[in-house]
C-alpha cells in the first residue's frame, strides 16, 4: 500500500493519529507532498515510514529544502507519479507539470483541500491535511495496486471513506 499526506505545519512531530497513523505505519512507501515546516517533522516521519518519498513545500525551513527536492516522479502499480507541492497556474499548470514528466498523476498539497479529480489528462491528487485541514475535511490518501490500474481513497484520520476512484494510465 501506498500513503500519501500532506501539509503537517508542525514543529516537533508528524501529528499523525487515528486511521492516519495506522496507514503510514502500515504502507510499504509513504508519499509526502510539502509543508513539514520543521526538520524534526520530517525525521518523525521517517522514524514512522518504512520508506518515505517527500518533497519542500513553500513553508519548509531551510534544513528539510537541503534534504528534500521541490519535485520527485516514482512508479506504482503500472502508473506514473509526479510530486510537487504545489504550482501557480491550478490544475492546468499542475496537469501540464504531470504532462513535462510524462505522468499518470500529480500529487500535490498546498491547498489542504482533499482533492481526486480524474476528469483530465492527467489524474489530480491532494490529500489534504491530517492535522491541519484549514476548514476542509482532514484526510490522508490510500492507494492500492490492483488489476489494470491502482484503486485510491481520500480517508479521513476517523477511518472514513470519503472519495474513491481507480486510476488508470492510458499509455498504449
Amino acid at each position: 500500500m501506498l500513503v500519501v499526506v500532506s501539509d503537517t505545519h508542525a514543529r516537533t512531530d508528524h501529528r499523525l493519529a487515528g486511521r492516519t497513523l495506522e496507514a503510514v505505519r502500515d504502507a510499504d512507501r509513504v508519499i509526502h507532498a510539502g509543508d513539514f515546516n520543521r526538520e524534526p517533522v520530517l525525521d518523525a516521519f521517517h522514524e514512522v515510514s518504512a520508506e518515505l518519498l517527500g518533497v519542500y513545500g513553500n513553508t519548509d525551513d531551510a534544513a528539510i529544502r537541503d534534504r528534500l527536492p521541490p519535485a520527485r516522479e516514482f512508479e506504482f502499480g503500472g502508473l506514473r507519479f509526479a510530486v510537487t507541492h504545489t504550482r501557480d497556474g491550478g490544475p492546468t499548470a499542475l496537469s501540464l507539470f504531470g504532462r513535462e514528466r510524462d505522468a499518470d498523476v500529480v500529487v500535490f498539497g498546498h491547498s489542504h483541500r482533499p482533492t481526486l479529480d480524474t476528469s483530465g489528462p492527467v489524474a489530480l491528487l491532494n490529500p489534504g491535511s491530517h492535522a491541519q485541514p484549514r476548514g476542509n475535511r482532514p484526510g490522508h490518501a490510500e492507494l492500492e495496486a490492483v488489476t489494470g490500474g491502482v484503486r485510491c481513497r481520500l480517508v479521513t484520520p476517523d477511518g472514513e471513506v470519503f472519495e474513491r476512484a481507480t486510476l488508470v494510465s492510458d499509455r498504449s
